[in-house]
């Protein structure tokens, strides 16, 4: 039986104010052909599939289109979807009944009528004979109502965590039969990933609930994982995954590799896993690659050259200036000298050198290093503003508490 794991879609998403519809299209698309071209048996989708808990009409229109080809295409194309936490757990779930004519499974929620459901977490994956090959444990994004209460000295949410995934394991253990391998899905931050600087809302505040990898117990044969945008293995594990953004999220990402992740199984036991690479649809520039004074920024963009494309398809450009103090105009500027070139100018990137604070020690700070706070950042330097200290490991656990039931919502 041969998967393909994906994540991240965020359709919907706007990068500083411009659609990507086109992006997003050129990716589905591409999708379609490769699901198609490898002749996969089932799509495994780890999460964040919208940008927001209530996406566009347009966003959602992507979607169904989407299983809609999927079906037609690969008629034997398992599909199996799992909430992220950028995802409204009931809007995903609510087209159940159809999204099944259409082979695919979406799971939002882990509990049923008030109560952990370990059923509905556990979804038989078929190969092109209609015979079950594979168990998915399908766990979507935890908030703290969503796991098993522990008692506990420590910290109640991540023992919740591990719970469950033990109790989802079990369960799928119970079910399956000689031969059928087990496939785990899950929406989460695992210790030592590496994050993206811009785009990713942070699920961990102080670490502490970074999930260990031994949380996947070795009979578990492949661990298809959402939220970091960065395509990466876990813990030096071949077999834990995440399978990264198929589009750079924001400028920090444009140097990333975007992938989809092929795995072939044979029998219990994974027999070879393989990355296969998405094509960039729409460029991203950095100009200059480092911040430099107005004039020779001014003179780079000018003699810019870059080839006429439509609308949709036009590189977006960042513009990086050192600056010394305040230059009034400075967009009107800069937009002049990109008068005529077929690109769209997303971001202008100021540095202030003389800005820097002697008492932190600090480099040079961007204008734009506030939009890039995390609840969490914010939450320290109020306390340490008005208390003239660090908040306590309780309090941080209190806060924390809260960012969860939020679903991270008062992110900046």
């Amino acid at each position: 039986m041969r998967l393909l794991h994906t994540s991240d879609w965020h359709l919907g998403q706007t990068l500083h104010d411009f659609e990507r519809d086109y992006e997003h299209q050129a990716f589905l698309d591409w999708l379609i052909g490769t699901l198609e071209t490898e002749q996969v048996d089932a799509l495994l989708i780890a999460g964040d599939v919208f940008d927001h808990s209530n996406p566009s009409a347009a966003a959602q229109k992507q979607l169904y289109c989407f299983l809609t080809a999927a079906k037609q295409r690969i008629p034997h194309l398992n599909i199996v979807i799992i909430a992220g936490n950028h995802d409204s757990p009931g809007r995903l779930e609510a087209p159940a009944p159809l999204l099944a004519a259409f082979g695919a499974t979406a799971i939002g929620y882990t509990r049923q009528y008030g109560e952990i459901d370990l059923d509905r977490l556990v979804t038989p994956l078929r190969n092109r004979a209609g015979e079950i090959a594979a168990w998915g444990l399908t766990i979507p994004f935890l908030r703290s109502g969503d796991v098993p209460l522990v008692e506990t000295d420590g910290d109640r949410y991540l023992k919740g965590v591990e719970l469950l995934y033990r109790q989802v394991l079990d369960h799928a253990l119970s079910r399956r039969e000689s031969g059928q391998a087990l496939i785990a899905l899950g929406h989460c931050h695992m210790t030592g990933g590496l994050t993206s600087e811009d785009s990713e809302r942070r699920l961990v505040i102080g670490g502490a609930e970074a999930l260990p990898v031994d949380i996947f117990d070795p009979v578990i044969a492949y661990v298809a994982l959402g939220h970091l945008h960065r395509a990466q293995k876990v813990g030096g594990q071949d077999r834990v995954r995440y399978s990264g953004s198929p589009l750079p999220m924001s400028f920090t990402e444009m140097d990333y590799r975007h992938q989809v992740i092929r795995i072939d199984l044979d029998g219990e036991a994974v027999r070879e896993i393989a990355s296969i690479r998405i094509p960039r649809f729409v460029e991203l520039l950095r100009i200059p690659a480092q911040p430099a004074p107005v004039d020779d920024v001014l003179a780079l963009l000018a003699a810019l050259n870059v080839p006429d494309t439509p609308f949709n398809a036009r590189p977006y450009l960042e513009v990086q200036v050192q600056l010394t103090g305040p230059e009034p105009g400075l967009a009107a500027r800069i937009d002049a000298a990109l008068e005529g070139k077929p690109v769209r100018r997303a971001k202008i990137k100021t540095t202030y050198s003389a800005s820097v604070r002697p008492e932190t020690g600090a480099g040079p700070q961007s204008l734009d290093d506030l939009g890039r706070l995390q609840p969490d950042d914010i939450f320290r330097k109020l306390h340490r503003g008005r208390y003239g200290e660090e908040p306590s490991a309780a309090l941080l656990a209190a806060f924390a508490e809260l960012l969860r039931e939020t679903g991270g919502e008062v992110a900046p």
